[in-house]
C-alpha cells in the first residue's frame, strides 16, 4: 500500500470514530492551559487535573504567578513529576510573559520555546490547542503509534524526524485533530506494553498488527 493510501484511510478511520478529538487537558484560556502542559511532561493528564483547580484559583494571571516563588508554587504542584523543576519553569515563564510578551501567551513557535520550560512539543500543543496551527506536538503516544502503523519509516528516529515526516503527509487543516487522534489511540487503545489489537479498526493497516499476524 503507497504511503498515501495509507493516510487516507486512516484519517478515514479517525474522522468515522473520533469526530471530536480534543485535550484531556483541563483549561479555560491560553495562559492555564500552558501551565498544564508544562506540568504534563512525563506526568499523566489526570494528575495534572487534579492538581491545577487550586493553582489557577490562587495564581489566575501571569502577574501574581510571576510574584510568588518556586517554594510556594512546588506546595501546588508536589505530586507530579519532576515538581522542583517544573515550580522553577512556571514561576519563570509568568516572569518573563509579564517582562516581554505584556502577559499574553505568545502564538509562534519561535517565541513560545523561550519560555522556561517549554519546548518544541509543548510550543507545537499551544499552537495547535489554542491557536489552531497546523503544529504536530510529538509525544511518546504519537511517536509510538505512528510508527507501530507505518505512518512514518524506522529512519525517523527522533520527535522532530517524525513531526516534519508526519506534517508532509497529512492535510494542513487537520493536524490540530490528527494530533489528538494520535494521542488519544495511543493512551487508550494502541498503550506501550500491550497494544489492544483485538479492539483495533486499524488492525488491517496497522504495519505491526500485520508483521504480528504474519508470525502466527
Amino acid at each position: 500500500m503507497k504511503k498515501k493510501e495509507l493516510y487516507n484511510q486512516v484519517i478515514a478511520y479517525f474522522e468515522r470514530t473520533m469526530p471530536v478529538a480534543e485535550t484531556e487537558l483541563h483549561y479555560n484560556n491560553p495562559f492555564e492551559l500552558l501551565i498544564a502542559v508544562i506540568l504534563s511532561a512525563q506526568c499523566t493528564d489526570k494528575r495534572v487535573n487534579l492538581i491545577t483547580p487550586p493553582l489557577f484559583h490562587d495564581f489566575p494571571t501571569p502577574e501574581s504567578l510571576a510574584s510568588t516563588t518556586p517554594e510556594v508554587i512546588f506546595e501546588y504542584i508536589r505530586s507530579v513529576s519532576y515538581p522542583n523543576n517544573k515550580a522553577k519553569h512556571l514561576v519563570g515563564m509568568a516572569q518573563m510573559l509579564v517582562k516581554d510578551f505584556q502577559s499574553e501567551v505568545p502564538d509562534t513557535l519561535e517565541e513560545l520555546i523561550k519560555l522556561p520550560g517549554v519546548g518544541r512539543k509543548t510550543a507545537n500543543v499551544i499552537q495547535s490547542v489554542v491557536f489552531n496551527k497546523a503544529a504536530m506536538a510529538v509525544d511518546t503516544h504519537v511517536f509510538r503509534v505512528s510508527h507501530r502503523i507505518g505512518l512514518v519509516p524506522k529512519s525517523c528516529t527522533t520527535p522532530l524526524a517524525t513531526e516534519k515526516y508526519l506534517m508532509k503527509y497529512l492535510p494542513e487543516e487537520i493536524v490540530p485533530k490528527a494530533h489528538h487522534w494520535l494521542i488519544l489511540h495511543g493512551r487508550y487503545t494502541c498503550i506501550a506494553r500491550k497494544p489492544k489489537c483485538d479492539q483495533c479498526g486499524l488492525n488491517g493497516l496497522c504495519q505491526e498488527s500485520l508483521k504480528t499476524s504474519l508470525k502466527m
